[in-house]
């Protein structure tokens, strides 16, 4: 009589552990008169397309600061372009390199993607295109809340290095 409550015991217990061992809770898969089987498929995870501020073309925006128009001629003018370089290569090079992104965005394709005014009141007014401008701000948020340094460009220095990101776009 021992022995067959022991081997009730044992099975009783194989059986408890071999139906019970699962925490998670099975989906009922009955399938119901008048319904298809549901086959169970791998989704693909959904991708949401965010533009960032270096990708968006915006040529209407014209930023804030004391610049609401500049004449832009169709030719380079590879004199102020070579000023414009030396003047982005001594203030702006410890943050931005022409083809990638570093402490803020990469500049090449800049005179493409942004009006020429938006470019000069950027380098005029960081300060303030940063807390007003739609573009400055993602572009700070872009780049980890890196705030663009004013330093204290003259109109004239901006407008060459405008037209020496005008003359890079047009090479690359």
């Amino acid at each position: 009589m021992k022995s067959v409550l022991k081997t009730i015991s044992i099975l009783a217990m194989a059986f408890l552990i071999s139906c019970g061992g699962d925490s998670k809770k099975k989906e009922d898969k009955q399938i119901k008169i008048g319904q298809k089987p549901q086959t169970e498929e791998k989704q693909e995870p959904v991708k949401t397309e965010t533009q960032t501020a270096e990708s968006n073309v915006d040529l209407s925006n014209k930023g804030i600061g004391p610049i609401s128009s500049v004449d832009i001629p169709d030719d380079i003018d590879t004199s102020m372009a070579s000023r414009g370089k030396e003047v982005f290569n001594n203030l702006c090079t410890a943050c931005h390199k022409m083809e990638k992104k570093y402490i803020g965005p990469a500049i090449a394709g800049v005179s493409k993607r942004r009006s020429p005014e938006w470019v000069m009141n950027m380098i005029l007014n960081p300060v303030e295109m940063i807390k007003k401008d739609p573009i400055a701000k993602q572009l700070l948020v872009e780049s980890n809340m890196a705030v663009m340094a004013n330093q204290n460009v003259s109109e004239e220095d901006a407008r060459a290095i405008l037209e020496y990101f005008r003359e890079y776009d047009s090479k690359n």
